[in-house]
């Protein structure tokens, strides 16, 4: 049974765990400084409800299949490690890919993309798992759509501040130098919040 006790503290936590420093954020503010808001709204939509979804199919039961399958967790951790690694190479070299044509590093992240990356995501794991172990005690459907509800209405805000904020950085970011700058740091920030999955405590 769904508590507004419950329901206030579920919705505290999709706020910190969404508003806080993570890959998707890092990225986004990146996107938004090189690409703008509006070019950027794919991306956001793409993290919000492609989160959604991951949130859903782990609270059907999806869990079950990586603890049947424990490998499946290591095969999911290189995965997460070798993907976040290009994308922070891709961000690193977006400033001057801009000025090459026909270079997808000079494009934002689409939506399917987006949607597609929370599975290699290690922070959306730990907020989906998280989210579907502690709010949904009796695991009924009814449970884990207010879950998915919730973090969908508190998720694309907080995701979209970090566009808006990496929108206004631009002003700031007028020079090749200075954007470049502003890149090579946010791939470093994307490459040290792999340190929880490679050294966990």
């Amino acid at each position: 049974m769904m508590t507004y006790d419950l329901l206030a503290a579920l919705a505290l936590f999709a706020f910190v765990s969404s508003i806080t420093p993570g890959p998707n954020n890092l990225m986004l503010m990146a996107s938004g400084a090189n690409f703008g808001f509006r070019r950027t709204i794919p991306h956001m939509l793409g993290v919000a409800l492609g989160f959604v979804f991951m949130v859903l199919l782990v609270g059907a039961g999806l869990v079950q299949v990586f603890d049947a399958y424990p490998v499946s967790y290591t095969v999911l951790k290189v995965g997460s490690v070798v993907y976040l690694l290009y994308l922070a190479w891709k961000i690193a070299n977006a400033g001057a890919a801009k000025t090459g044509a026909g270079s997808d590093a000079g494009t934002p992240m689409t939506f399917l993309q987006a949607a597609a990356f929370q599975w290699v995501n290690p922070k959306a794991w730990a907020m989906a798992l998280t989210a579907i172990s502690a709010y949904t005690p009796d695991h009924t459907l009814w449970a884990i759509l207010v879950v998915g509800v919730v973090f969908g209405a508190i998720n694309l805000p907080s995701v979209g501040s970090w566009t808006v904020l990496g929108q206004q950085m631009a002003r700031f970011l007028t020079s090749p130098r200075r954007l470049t700058l502003f890149n090579w740091s946010m791939a470093i920030l994307l490459v040290a919040s792999l340190y929880p999955v490679i050294w966990p405590h």
